[in-house]
């Protein structure tokens, strides 16, 4: 479980064969669970100055890791442990599918981002709501019938790496979980998965 702030962000030293080596002071041990871009991964090695893990193809195709090179910035944040205070939502680290950069807009000192993103993660979006965006917790500022909107403060655009995201580039997305457990209980959903 995660909060969606980030701890640092990290820089990718390599990803050969599925084992990506990125540089980050986060003190992990193996086993210890690490997002890279809001994906849950699991520490398989580290040092002082890296950490390892192993993404498989299940991952890669489902989030935009498969993407990544050495020299690449990533948001990077621990696990939440028990009586750590929670000051995002909860974020699991299980990406619901990728959307792409619409526009990023100058407002005030901050920025407004909108986001286009497929039918089946819209239908979880509601303003003023919460949105992970590449591991970044989020609140929904804005929705039309291709994405939403968020509006970053000049904290979040200085300690993640969406202080430079640009019009075009793809980003990891997970839904509030709690929004998907109402439509489960509450039936809401068809038997063709795609709504009622």
């Amino acid at each position: 479980m995660f909060t969606g702030l980030v701890r640092e962000v990290g820089t990718v030293v390599s990803f050969e064969d599925g084992r990506l080596r990125v540089e980050s002071s986060i003190a992990a041990a193996v086993g210890d669970s690490v997002a890279i871009d809001g994906v849950c991964l699991t520490v398989v090695d580290g040092d002082h100055k890296t950490l390892a893990f192993d993404a498989v193809p299940e991952t890669l195709a489902r989030t935009t890791l498969g993407r990544l090179g050495p020299g690449t910035a990533v948001n990077l944040e621990a696990a939440l442990r028990a009586g750590e205070p929670l000051g995002g939502h909860y974020v699991q680290g299980h990406i619901d599918g990728t959307g792409r950069v619409r526009s990023v807009e100058d407002e005030g000192e901050g920025k407004r981002v909108w986001v286009d993103a497929p039918k089946e993660i819209l239908r979880y979006c509601v303003e003023k709501g919460s949105i992970a965006v590449d591991g970044v917790s989020l609140t929904v500022a804005g929705l039309d019938d291709d994405g939403f909107a968020v509006a970053l403060v000049p904290h979040t655009l200085e300690a993640t790496t969406l202080g430079k995201a640009a019009s075009g580039d793809e980003v990891n997305l997970e839904v509030d979980v709690l929004a998907k457990y109402v439509e489960r209980l509450a039936g809401l959903r068809s038997d063709d998965g795609d709504g009622s």
